[in-house]
């Protein structure tokens, strides 16, 4: 490894490029998905939740108050240099016009040095990779994608609305204007094994991937999951289990890619299994501890 750890870090990413802390400003910028305004469907992916994974953003205020109330706020006092996160939906899914207008909202403070989207790889094109790509020579600017399985069928059961193609082609086109590339899988999806937790990991390995956020897959209320899971159709998977297939990823990513986490975090109040998702230290604990006794560490087995 590069460093003491055993594992590609997010804040000893940030803190080698900036040279010191950076927090990320989680922002709703009041997009949609084209797999809930009926584009694709309306039903969005079964995992996800009414708010887009955004619950504990402000559905109503607008993109620069939002700003503005993070720097008025105890936390603005925790590092001196901040990206701006557009998290929940789809944030590259808008007109050109309405994107710049959105991302220029909350570029508003001189302590920001980053802007960051998340978004799915059929919302990405060229002219929108140029309006990311234009504002590079001020700020550091990364996108976001989610993949969450390379089994195209799993991708179907999910209502993930797009293919592992649209996937690359996304990738090709961010890699072509230098854009840094944080890309999300899942583990425990229904019907989903090992095997296609290595596939997974193959298929990120054969890309330019710059980051990856690792989720483990809860279920929330209201979402086509909670269905599955009440009628007995989905179990979730077991934190042991989860456990395993962390030091997988880990021991077989490539070791450049930076790992942004390693557990999703669902809101307590809509969450309703599994109950061990609510206890963040069990994860790291125990993924700190099965890497230490089994000497495993980054891209160990890469190949």
């Amino acid at each position: 490894m590069k460093n003491m750890y055993r594992y590609h870090k997010l804040n000893e990413y940030y803190k080698s490029k900036f040279g010191e802390r950076i927090l990320k400003i989680c922002i709703n910028g009041h997009f949609t998905c084209p797999n809930r305004d009926g584009t694709l469907s309306h039903s969005g992916c079964i995992f996800c939740s009414e708010c887009g994974s955004g619950e504990h953003l402000d559905p109503y205020k607008d993109i620069s108050a939002q700003v503005e109330d993070y720097f008025k706020s105890p936390r603005s006092n925790r590092a001196n240099k901040f990206i701006v996160y557009f998290q929940n939906f789809s944030n590259t899914y808008d007109s050109l016009n309405n994107l710049k207008k959105k991302y220029n909202s909350a570029l508003i403070n001189s302590k920001i040095i980053g802007l960051s989207v998340a978004t799915r790889p059929d919302c990405i094109n060229e002219d929108i990779v140029k309006l990311l790509h234009s504002y590079t020579d001020k700020y550091y600017v990364s996108v976001e994608l989610g993949l969450q399985t390379s089994n195209e069928e799993i991708g179907k059961l999910i209502n993930r609305q797009y293919t592992n193609k649209q996937f690359t082609k996304a990738v090709e086109l961010l890699n072509r204007y230098n854009i840094d590339i944080i890309t999300h899988i899942m583990v425990g999806l229904p019907d989903e094994t090992f095997e296609d937790i290595q596939n997974t990991v193959n298929f990120i390995n054969q890309h330019h991937i710059q980051g990856l956020k690792i989720h483990n897959t809860y279920v929330v209320k209201n979402t086509g999951l909670a269905d599955m899971y009440n009628k007995n159709q989905y179990t979730p998977i077991s934190l042991e289990y989860y456990l395993d297939c962390l030091t997988y990823i880990l021991s077989h990513i490539s070791p450049d890619i930076v790992i942004h986490r390693i557990s999703g975090d669902a809101p307590k109040d809509i969450l309703i299994a599994p109950k061990w998702d609510l206890h963040k230290k069990w994860i790291l604990n125990g993924l700190d501890k099965k890497l230490k006794e089994e000497n495993l560490f980054q891209g160990k087995y890469y190949k």
